[in-house]
């Protein structure tokens, strides 16, 4: 019988573990697979670790986990998982049940058509999620999609069945700069979606606050987009000849018209303007000398402190 690998990222989820074991159980029994959970501990300060030892102590053959030596992020947990896994499929999945766990039988099913090599879920609404964040997740999808060659679908979450033929190319993807909605898509591979309304955790607290989610946006614009680098030198570009334009200009009136130089306010409000735009521009090149920065460092993208 062929296997499936549940990779699960956990960061303080000491109270939805238990709840999303079991209805993972439930399904077990509608599907033709062996389970072999990997849960990844990212660094979490509550009782996430003791649980996952507990469930080790109670299933040792199908549960495993990775206890990082700190907090890594969800990124760099979804690679460790990925590379710990053994299944012919692989599943991303989150623990707060957020990922409604019935749609894997609807997933192993389209998999199971020819040259299909991935099922994600994907969400039809946004319903009990914040208006503020409903609009910036929407315009972010907006925005990516126009200046990435590389398509982020909106409502697609990181939840997805994969083949091992997958999970292995995304594997030999080690950057440690890593953007997974994005590197999903890169690899290729054919896709299928499966669609479902949005569901609210079961227990606990999101650990994905709204800045957090502008510098995880931030990120994936950087790592899929040349665009901000583009915009930065086409307005410098831009900015030159028009200022070439205003030099000529002034040069023309002194000498034909004699007009004395006067406008100090709007002279001054000018020059602030043209300040704040090369600040901001250098911010964006900035940003993608620290990327390189951190590429040339060559660190491991996580540290184990504990597996079992």
């Amino acid at each position: 019988m062929k296997k499936l690998s549940i990779i699960v990222p956990c960061y303080n989820e000491e109270e939805s573990l238990p709840l999303f074991f079991s209805a993972m159980e439930e399904i077990h029994n509608r599907l033709p697979l062996d389970f072999e959970y990997l849960f990844v501990d990212d660094g979490s300060s509550d009782g996430t670790l003791r649980v996952l030892r507990e469930l080790e102590n109670q299933y040792p053959r199908k549960v495993h986990y990775l206890s990082f030596s700190r907090n890594f992020g969800k990124e760099a947990a979804i690679y460790a998982g990925l590379q710990a896994s053994k299944g012919e499929y692989l599943t991303l999945m989150d623990a707060d049940l957020q990922d409604p766990p019935e749609l894997l039988v609807e997933m192993y099913e389209k998999i199971q058509q020819p040259d299909v090599d991935c099922v994600a879920a994907r969400r039809s609404d946004r319903q009990g999620e914040p208006v503020l964040r409903s609009f910036f997740s929407r315009l972010f999808y907006r925005i990516m999609n126009r200046i990435s060659s590389t398509p982020v679908i909106d409502g697609v979450r990181d939840f997805r069945l994969m083949t091992r033929q997958m999970a292995d190319s995304i594997l030999e993807l080690s950057e440690y700069n890593r953007f997974s909605k994005g590197l999903l898509t890169w690899v290729g591979y054919h896709t299928e979606y499966v669609a479902y309304q949005n569901r609210e955790r079961v227990a606990g607290k999101t650990s994905w606050s709204f800045w957090s989610l502008l510098r995880y946006s931030v990120d994936g614009f950087i790592n899929f987009s040349e665009a901000p680098l583009n915009i930065a030198t086409y307005s410098g570009v831009i900015s030159t000849f028009l200022s070439i334009l205003v030099i000529l200009f002034l040069i023309i009136r002194q000498l034909f018209f004699h007009h004395s130089a006067s406008g100090w306010t709007s002279m001054t409000v000018i020059i602030i303007f043209c300040f704040g735009f090369t600040l901001l521009m250098l911010g964006v090149i900035g940003k993608y000398i620290s990327k390189i920065f951190l590429e040339t460092k060559r660190r491991p993208i996580y540290i184990v402190k504990e597996k079992k």
